[in-house]
Parts: C-alpha cells; sequence; structure tokens
C-alpha cells in the first residue's frame, strides 16, 4: 500500500471524504485546474522554442548553402578553364564531291519507217543484242519495185537514144566536112555547106539533150534504190533493242510527221552519266577528272570513270553545269535511266584552311571561332567556304598559324584566359 504524503501542500491538494468503513482522497479541483495551466505553459514553451531553433537550423543551412554556392562561383570566375586547342590545317588536295545523277545509254534513238508498206518479218524483239548493219526488219512495198523496174527500163531506153544520136551526129560531122571540101571546090552551093554544118550541130545538141536525159533518169533510178533499200530496217549502231511497236503484218506508213515508229535501239556497253553540279566547284571540275559511281541496288560495287565532256554553261535557273561522265558497262551491270551518285575528287585552285566542325561557334554575331593567342582566347568572325561533316573550310578569318579552340567552354568571352590541356602535343602537330 503506498504511504500517503501527509505534508501541507499535499493535504491542501485533496479532499478527504468519510463513508462507514473508509476514506476516499479525491484532487482539489483548484489545484488540478493550476496543475494543467502550467503543463499548458510549459507545452507552449517548448513548442516555440522548437521552432526557433527550427528556424535557427534553416537559416544556418541556408547561409552555409549561399556561401558555398559564392565561393563556388567566385572559385569558378577566378578560374582559368582547361581547354583542347588544334592547329588549323592547310591543304591543297583534292576536294571529295558526292552528286546525285542520271545514268543513259552512251547512244539511244527511236526507229521509224522509211517505206510505206507491211512489214514482211521482224528479226529481233526487246532485249536483242544487235550489231551496226543487222537486218531488224524488212517491209514488203511492191510498188516501188515496180516503180524501180520502169525506171531502169526507161534508162535503157534513154542509153539506146543516145546512141542513136551519138551515130547521127557522127553522119552529119562526115557530111558536113565533105560539103564544106565541095564547097571550096565550087562543087557545091554555100548553102548546101551551111544546110550540113547546121544539120551537124543538131545532132551535136540531140546528142547533149540524150545525155541529159540518161544522167536524170539514173538519178531516178538511185532514188527508187534507196527507197527499195529502206524496206531493209538496220540497227544504226551496236545495242540493244528496248521497244519494238510492230510485228509482222503490220502496216507501217513513212511520213515526215505522223510515220509509223518500229523500233527503239540503246547503246548500253557504255553509260552516259549526266550531273548536275553547282557553279562553286563548277570551273574546277574539267575533262579527266576522276569520278566514281555507286548506285544503292548493287551495293559494295564502285564504277569508274572520268568526266567526258560539260556543257561549258551554266543554266539560268539552277546555276548549276550539266558534266557528263562516261563509265564502261561491257558486262551489263548498269541499265538506262537509273539513278546514282558521282564522287568526283575536284582539284582545288588555291589551298584551303581546315578545321574541326566542332570549332564552329553560332550566336546572335554570325559564324565565330576561338583563336588561342598568348594564353587568351581571342573570337574572330569566319566565312565559311565548305561544309565536310568533320571538318569545315574556312573562307576568310583565320590564318595558317593560328590554333583554335576545340573544347569550348559555354561562358567563353574574348579575351578570356584558358589553359592548354596538352601544350607539348599541340606544338608537335604544328610542327609536323
Amino acid at each position: 500500500m503506498t504511504p500517503y504524503d501527509h505534508s501541507p501542500a499535499a493535504l491542501d491538494a485533496h479532499e478527504f471524504v468519510a463513508y462507514d468503513n473508509a476514506v476516499i482522497v479525491t484532487e482539489n479541483p483548484a489545484m488540478l485546474e493550476r496543475k494543467r495551466s502550467r503543463l499548458a505553459r510549459k507545452i507552449a514553451i517548448g513548442a516555440g522554442a522548437t521552432f526557433v531553433a527550427l528556424i535557427a537550423i534553416g537559416a544556418v543551412q541556408h547561409y552555409a548553402a549561399h556561401h558555398a554556392a559564392v565561393a563556388a562561383m567566385e572559385a569558378r570566375q577566378s578560374a582559368v578553364p582547361q581547354v583542347r586547342v588544334e592547329p588549323v590545317k592547310v591543304t591543297s588536295s583534292a576536294r571529295d564531291l558526292s552528286l546525285p545523277s542520271t545514268i543513259s545509254a552512251f547512244e539511244s534513238a527511236t526507229i521509224f519507217a522509211r517505206q510505206s508498206g507491211y512489214v514482211a518479218n521482224r528479226k529481233v524483239d526487246i532485249g536483242s543484242k544487235v550489231k551496226a548493219g543487222d537486218l531488224l526488219a524488212t517491209i514488203a512495198a511492191p510498188e516501188i519495185d515496180d516503180q524501180l523496174n520502169q525506171a531502169r527500163a526507161q534508162l535503157n531506153q534513154m542509153q539506146a537514144a543516145l546512141k542513136q544520136a551519138q551515130a547521127n551526129r557522127s553522119l552529119a560531122v562526115v557530111t558536113d566536112k565533105r560539103t564544106a571540101a565541095l564547097v571550096d571546090q565550087g562543087w557545091a552551093s554555100k548553102q548546101q555547106g551551111d544546110t550540113d554544118h547546121a544539120g551537124m550541130q543538131a545532132q551535136d545538141a540531140a546528142v547533149s539533150v540524150a545525155q541529159a536525159n540518161i544522167v536524170a533518169q539514173q538519178a531516178q533510178v538511185a532514188r527508187l534504190e534507196k527507197e527499195q533499200n529502206y524496206e531493209q530496217v538496220i540497227a544504226p549502231f551496236d545495242g540493244v533493242i528496248t521497244q519494238r511497236s510492230i510485228d509482222t503484218g503490220s502496216l507501217v506508213t513513212a511520213d515526215s510527221t505522223s510515220g509509223s515508229s518500229m523500233f527503239a535501239i540503246a547503246r548500253t556497253n557504255v553509260m552516259r552519266v549526266q550531273v548536275q553540279v553547282p557553279q562553286d566547284v563548277a570551273l574546277g571540275l574539267k575533262e579527266g577528272v576522276v569520278a566514281d559511281l555507286t548506285v544503292p541496288e548493287i551495293p559494295g560495287r564502285v564504277f569508274k570513270g572520268h568526266v567526258a565532256r560539260t556543257a561549258d554553261a551554266l543554266q539560268a535557273g539552277t546555276r548549276t553545269l550539266l558534266v557528263e561522265v562516261d563509265i564502261d558497262n561491257a558486262d551489263g551491270a548498269l541499265a538506262a535511266n537509273m539513278y546514282g551518285t558521282v564522287k568526283f575528287e575536284v582539284p582545288r585552285s588555291n589551298p584551303v584552311i581546315q578545321i574541326p566542325a566542332e570549332a564552329l561557334i553560332f550566336n546572335k554575331d554570325g559564324t565565330q571561332v576561338a583563336v588561342y593567342q598568348d594564353g587568351k582566347a581571342q573570337i574572330r568572325k569566319v566565312a565559311l567556304a565548305e561544309d565536310d561533316g568533320d571538318h569545315v573550310d574556312i573562307a576568310t578569318g583565320l590564318t595558317p598559324t593560328d590554333r583554335v579552340i576545340v573544347s569550348l567552354p559555354v561562358d567563353l568571352v574574348d579575351g578570356a584566359p584558358v589553359a592548354v590541356r596538352d601544350m607539348k602535343a599541340v606544338t608537335a602537330k604544328a610542327g609536323s
């Protein structure tokens, strides 16, 4: 049993109620209220102290973070950035230029009928390989054959008439000589002499007419013979038949405006590759420049060729020069009207300065480059001549002795001090 406190304060804080066999002790309400008030004050004071402590801790942390940030900023501002520097490259080697192209047959032609008639027989079809002079088809034109036979018969008549005229002229010459002698001797009248002499001249003119008729008839015969030759449709050059528009029995017409096309032929053992070259490199592409052709459908193969001819004049609309490259196609790997990519090795007229593409700076001030000079970064404005991807050609703004900063800090400004990571390597590279 817990001993009871008999002190006056303890007695004041409790009430005693007597019952028959026991005494019940209870808390004094006034004292209980005072205890509650003191407890509340203690809790409030503790909470306030905790809040003040938290604020103090936060302020200290904020001050420490601010101080660290300021210190880091000052350290960054005062520190000299480490950069990578490379000397510019001066090169006069040929420039690689790749452009799309169209592959065409070296020669192509559409063969029209030169003689009207029916196709008697056809010797070739599409895909047939032919040689120059090979017979492609025969046209039946009996009218021309009949006209030629008639013209030849008339020529024979005229040749016989010429012989007759020549015989008459010979007789007239003899008669004229005899009469002239008789006139001189007085045995024939002068009128008779004049008549025989005129007859000789008439016979001589008759011979000339007969000769002229023969020449004219020979020309007629030759024309008809050519027309008869047109009945034989001949291949104009070595190639392959790419189109057939007729068949045996087809009616064809020889007409300058509505003539019948019979075949299309293309020479494909050599291909003509046409490329539109921009103006900035057009003057550097001369005959003989090496050109390599690649076709997407033939991976891993490079077709060798060279510039064979140029148009020598740029097209006004596109400012491009038409360049043709001849490619050997003896194995028939290339087909007409394919497309491919031609890579030229364009000679440079003057040496150019090359720098890594990552050294370029693009901002509101244009295209710039940071140059390392005497421990500082010097910002220069440059003009690009050509972009080759990894490297760029500089037209103006740099000199052959410059060294450019490649690993550019974001906040690098003109005149800022910089330190090179490996000066020995840069010096050795520049010396080489």
